[in-house]
């Protein structure tokens, strides 16, 4: 019974470790030096935008740059949490 629950467990961690690693590679990568580390990539959003436009275009890719770093670093620890458990 208690192996079982294990195992149960074992399965539902492994998934949702996986779900959490493809949430991740839609905006960041590995980090190879670093086990466990995930480098969000800095959106670049198309268009030819001067002026005014373009300034605008910038503040909208950091601000983007900025929801995604807070989003990486909250999967990250879950994953670590879960690999621990693992």
């Amino acid at each position: 019974m208690e192996n079982k629950f294990l195992q149960e467990n074992k399965e539902k961690l492994e998934k949702a470790k996986e779900s959490m690693e493809k949430e991740l590679e839609k905006f960041a990568q590995k980090d190879k030096k670093s086990p466990g580390d995930w480098n969000t990539r800095f959106p670049k959003f198309n268009g030819g935008e001067s002026g005014s436009a373009a300034l605008e275009k910038a503040a909208d890719e950091v601000e983007e740059y900025s929801t995604l770093l807070s989003i990486e670093h909250s999967l990250e620890l879950s994953l670590k949490a879960i690999n621990l458990s693992l």
